[in-house]
């Protein structure tokens, strides 16, 4: 599966996810003002930059999610987190999800004693997500286990050393709140 590989700061800065600089020497750009339907699309864009999805997949979990009879925001959401690349990151094996999503395609990610590098799989409820002990000797995974004593854990997520199991299906207070879930829906809903 492709994924976008050029320059990522310049999307950091666009949907604002980096911190602002406290000197910035240009002067601001003006932009007029966006549509409704501009407003929405980039709300879009901005998910699956985070994520790291491309439109295809992007519009086949929308369409799993409107299926669902729940909150179809929700449902989105939670197919997006429980991505084994996202996983990964989550439990703080990898800094970055590229990077974990690195991980997995090099096979370094074991999910219930068997190889998986494929990012994109769905971990459910007690699957039990480890890396290889050899991985475990890569300078930057090391180097992200020995910070990511001190991490949050989200609540669907537990961790022991190495190995880390999905409890539950995300919940509402795991979700990111800087995403209108709302502007992708109606996106989707012309």
């Amino acid at each position: 599966m492709a994924r976008y590989k050029g320059a990522t700061k310049k999307y950091e800065k666009r949907f604002k996810l980096l911190p602002e600089s406290p000197v910035d020497s240009r002067k601001p750009m003006r932009r007029s003002r966006k549509s409704v339907y501009g407003i929405r699309l980039e709300e879009k864009q901005k998910l699956k930059f985070i994520y790291g999805v491309l439109e295809r997949q992007f519009r086949r979990y929308f369409n799993d999610a409107r299926k669902d009879p729940s909150n179809t925001g929700f449902v989105l959401m939670q197919i997006l987190e429980r991505r084994l690349d996202n996983v990964v990151y989550r439990l703080g094996f990898a800094p970055t999800r590229q990077a974990a999503r690195q991980l997995v395609n090099h096979g370094h990610v074991i999910v219930n004693d068997k190889k998986v590098d494929i990012p994109s799989y769905n971990v459910s409820v007690d699957d039990v997500v480890t890396l290889k002990t050899k991985s475990l000797e890569i300078p930057v995974v090391k180097k992200t286990m020995e910070e990511g004593e001190e991490l949050i854990l989200p609540s669907w997520l537990k961790k022991k050393g190495p190995v880390g199991m999905v409890k539950s299906l995300p919940v509402e207070d795991d979700i990111r709140t800087d995403i209108d879930l709302q502007l992708i829906i109606e996106y989707y809903s012309k």
